[in-house]
């Protein structure tokens, strides 16, 4: 079995409010509920806002540290999910069942090497 990664990207700003994130995040844990009864479920995370991050880079031996995200950008990686499948094919279903639950946003399926 491969394993992919299924990234979920959503746009800057603050997140929705309780009433409209809460039956996500419900579908949300059907969905690992299903990819583990299936043996498919390897891990899965939600992210801190971009502001949170803190990039390190080494400038001719010396480490660098700059505070917020990477890129600027009007979107931003949110979380993701680790699963296994036999093939792309089965990966992109996963990944097809996860966009119907976070929609409008997408998700970007990525075998990881």
């Amino acid at each position: 079995m491969a394993q992919y990664l299924m990234s979920v990207y959503q746009p800057d700003g603050d997140p929705p409010p309780p009433e409209v994130l809460g039956p996500i995040m419900a579908e949300l844990e059907k969905l690992n509920e299903d990819l583990r009864a299936a043996g498919a479920w390897v891990f899965a995370v939600g992210l801190h806002p971009p502001s949170s991050a803190t990039v390190v880079r080494d400038r001719d031996g010396e480490t660098l540290l700059t505070d917020g995200p990477f890129t600027e950008g009007k979107e931003h990686l949110g979380g993701f999910t680790v699963i296994e499948a036999a093939d792309l094919d089965e990966a992109l279903g996963w990944g097809g069942r996860m966009a119907k639950v976070v929609a409008p946003l997408a998700i970007e399926v990525r075998p990881v090497a």
